[in-house]
């Protein structure tokens, strides 16, 4: 696996998306997804994503952003591992995988945020979960994970003999479809879709034909992700760009996420980091008596760190693994990025607990310490600055 550090730099004559690697592995044949074509007809620079050859953007990353925040865009996420929880005991068994309490999910089409958990309280991956019935569950992973994540959920199956079957999903794309604009151009292509979304409340989810529309997302602003037959991605995507939707690319996405204060696997938190001190704790079902993995880790040690934001009082570029100092110790910068919407830098940092929301502190550029200053998530919500 490898993972991906996001660092956006910019000046008065270019803005530019650095993907570092993180941790390399030996080179192996690139993944594709099923809109490889289209991506490669619309000129869009393709990269190495935890194995996957994807998109960074098909020309301006930030005019793609833009296209989010003030109208619709949207995004290639079939690389995100779609796998169905089907048997009988499928409840009984999320109830102790997840960390978030599918007890929650009462209608068809619910959907929950959650962590996985390991023993030790660290965060093996975060997903959404779908719920249809007891019996019948969908869960979304991240990409470089997924092969990871499954081979732990069969453990957990396999040790405490659960009557439940895993089985990822190879014949489906994702696409992500967000902005102020985006539901209505998803009902311009797919007209039936209309009645059966449009009082769709968020982190909930219906299907239409073969075409699965969850009214979620990974920017800050409305919209849904949509799972449809792989074979059908390309006329899908070639309709929405028709539509008036912007093709966007990995670079977007990492901004506009960021700008929305929610974490990327592998950068804000990962399995050694505790969700208590990745700002997961309200995913983190604490208040019944339900045993979960990783619960008595986390009650065993408490949070001694938060994760927070951080907003540059000076000119700086604020990126991943900066230090971070603050009079209760030394923090990390776990992501930065130059903010498009805001005009300027933004992170997220892991500093000690003490530390107070509107606190000055300092990070490390470049040898220089630069005045930051602690703010709470998100920076963006809705195409409004919160800070």
């Amino acid at each position: 696996m490898t993972i991906f550090s996001f660092e956006y730099y910019r000046s008065s004559s270019f803005h530019v998306l650095v993907i570092r690697s993180l941790m390399s592995t030996p080179q192996v044949m690139l993944r594709r997804t099923p809109l490889y074509e289209t991506h490669l007809r619309l000129g869009a620079k393709l990269v190495d994503f935890g194995g996957w050859e994807m998109p960074l953007h098909y020309g301006s990353q930030v005019d793609e952003h833009h296209a989010v925040r003030r109208h619709a865009g949207m995004f290639d996420v079939s690389h995100m591992c779609t796998v169905e929880v089907v048997g009988a005991a499928a409840k009984t068994f999320l109830l102790y995988a997840i960390a978030n309490n599918v007890n929650k999910l009462k209608s068809r089409g619910r959907a929950l945020y959650s962590c996985m958990l390991n023993e030790r309280g660290g965060v093996v991956d975060d997903l959404i979960v779908y719920y249809f019935d007891d019996n019948t569950f969908r869960l979304v992973v991240n990409a470089g994970t997924a092969e990871k994540d499954v081979a732990w959920m069969q453990g957990i199956i396999d040790r405490e003999q659960f009557a439940v079957t895993l089985t990822p999903r190879t014949d489906v794309a994702m696409i992500a479809v967000q902005g102020p604009a985006a539901r209505e151009a998803v009902w311009k292509v797919l007209p039936t879709s209309q009645a059966l979304t449009a009082e769709l409340k968020p982190f909930n989810s219906a299907t239409a034909g073969d075409f699965f529309i969850a009214r979620t997302g990974y920017t800050g602003e409305d919209g849904f992700e949509i799972i449809l037959p792989a074979d059908q991605a390309a006329t899908f995507w070639s309709q929405l760009q028709a539509a008036g939707v912007a093709p966007c690319g990995l670079g977007a996405r990492d901004t506009l996420r960021l700008e929305a204060g929610m974490n990327l696997y592998g950068q804000d938190m990962n399995d050694a980091t505790s969700p208590l001190e990745s700002n997961l704790a309200w995913t983190v079902d604490l208040s019944t008596d339900r045993q979960f993995a990783g619960r008595a880790a986390l009650e065993a040690a408490p949070a001694k760190q938060q994760l927070v934001g951080l907003i540059p009082l000076v000119a700086g570029i604020l990126r991943g693994h900066q230090v971070v100092q603050t009079p209760a110790g030394n923090g990390e910068i776990t992501s930065g990025s130059f903010s498009p919407t805001l005009g300027k830098s933004i992170a997220f940092a892991r500093i000690p607990a003490a530390v107070a929301i509107g606190d000055t502190v300092q990070a490390e550029v470049r040898g220089k310490w630069l005045d930051c200053r602690v703010t709470k998530f998100p920076f963006v919500r809705n195409g409004q600055a919160l800070v």
